[in-house]
């Protein structure tokens, strides 16, 4: 990805990049439509298969999401945790401290079951905490979408020293 402006912000700790992947609850899914940029928030799983980032998200099993997926798989996701506003003395001192995660990689749609169980059970670990278990039955009625990262950043801003 293009170089990060603020480096000393930049996290490179594979934990504390966990970190704010398990704390995060909501990835924006950000699409290619045609021309425009499509930007869609979800739940999401994620775990490292050969030390590579993979996000699962599901969703039902037609709509825009996946026409767009089918037409272009280039995907981009943006997660972000701790958030929390402080002020300052004048206005350019006022800010918002958080951490988050950039990524880039290429979505698929998941057809194998086996796989959307897979998917499924991850998703609802990085969700909940909880083991789930699912069935065919279960994956059969909603899509499971695969995002395969190529490239991830982690940010993290903490708060004025006081």
């Amino acid at each position: 990805m293009n170089g990060m402006t603020r480096r000393e912000r930049q996290v490179t700790d594979l934990d504390e990049i966990k970190k704010i992947l398990d704390k995060s609850k909501v990835l924006h899914l950000g699409l290619v439509d045609g021309d425009e940029p499509y930007v869609v928030p979800m739940n999401y799983g994620y775990e490292f298969q050969d030390e590579k980032l993979v996000f699962y998200l599901h969703g039902a099993r037609q709509g825009r999401k996946l026409d767009v997926i089918r037409a272009n798989p280039k995907a981009f996701a943006e997660l972000e945790c701790d958030i929390v506003p402080f002020e300052g003395e004048v206005a350019c001192k006022y800010g918002i401290t958080y951490a988050s995660v950039m990524a880039r990689g290429k979505a698929v749609i998941v057809e194998d079951v086996e796989e959307k169980m897979h998917a499924l059970t991850v998703l609802m670990k990085t969700q909940t905490g909880k083991d789930f278990e699912f069935n065919e039955k279960l994956v059969s009625v909603v899509s499971v979408i695969k995002i395969d990262v190529e490239e991830f950043t982690a940010k993290h801003r903490p708060g004025p020293k006081k």
